[in-house]
């Protein structure tokens, strides 16, 4: 009898620090988008030149964070931030670029992106099967994808833009439930900035797929 309570007390206890984890998460995603909208409207006269320093920060605050996750939350915290802005900032010139040109596509961009998240954010996080296959095969896929569209850039393919978004989208819905399935198995509230970082880029490229798409045509 005193196991049974025991285990029900440790089970209840791992519940609270889950749903501790996944609010904390979803409160710096919110927070990260908010640094990626500043960025995006602070760098709105920047050239391309600028896009790419800014894309190279960014890479170096997500690789900072897993260097620092362990040793300071707070700084973790602020590297996370600093990745919001930094990636609002390299983004800057193409959202500006949509904005003049099409900025119906960008409402539909985000309000697909939303539902896209919603949607395969709830399915993993209330699958209970091990995804770790399906995390490994969307990581390949992912790398392919990469390979693809560099050939994109020299070899013309009808069609190919849509192919490689649509693809695109396939590789994240994995990436996505996975994440989610991550954030709901995992109690340990020091890697909330990491995954808030990994969620908060699946939403990005989403956003930038469904972006591709809608101003098809532009």
């Amino acid at each position: 009898m005193t196991d049974s309570l025991s285990v029900g007390r440790l089970g209840a206890v791992d519940r609270d620090r889950s749903h501790a984890l996944f609010a904390q998460t979803m409160s710096y995603v919110a927070v990260t988008a908010g640094c990626f909208a500043l960025g995006s409207y602070l760098g709105r006269t920047l050239s391309e030149g600028w896009a790419i320093v800014w894309f190279i920060v960014a890479f170096a605050c997500l690789i900072a964070m897993n260097f620092a996750v362990r040793r300071s939350g707070g700084l973790t915290v602020g590297l996370l931030l600093a990745f919001g802005l930094a990636l609002g900032l390299a983004m800057a010139p193409a959202l500006v670029y949509y904005a003049s040109t099409n900025p119906q596509a960008l409402w539909q961009a985000g309000g697909a992106t939303a539902l896209f998240i919603a949607g395969f954010g709830a399915v993993g996080y209330a699958t209970r099967r091990d995804l770790s296959g399906l995390a490994r095969l969307s990581f390949w896929a992912l790398v392919a994808l990469i390979v693809f569209g560099i050939v994109l850039i020299f070899v013309r393919i009808p069609h190919g833009e849509l192919i490689y978004s649509v693809l695109g989208l396939v590789i994240f819905a994995g990436l996505t439930v996975v994440d989610f399935q991550r954030l709901r198995r995992s109690t340990d509230l020091a890697s909330a900035p990491l995954l808030a970082a990994s969620i908060f880029l699946d939403a990005l490229n989403v956003f930038l797929f469904f972006l591709r798409i809608f101003s098809r045509g532009n």
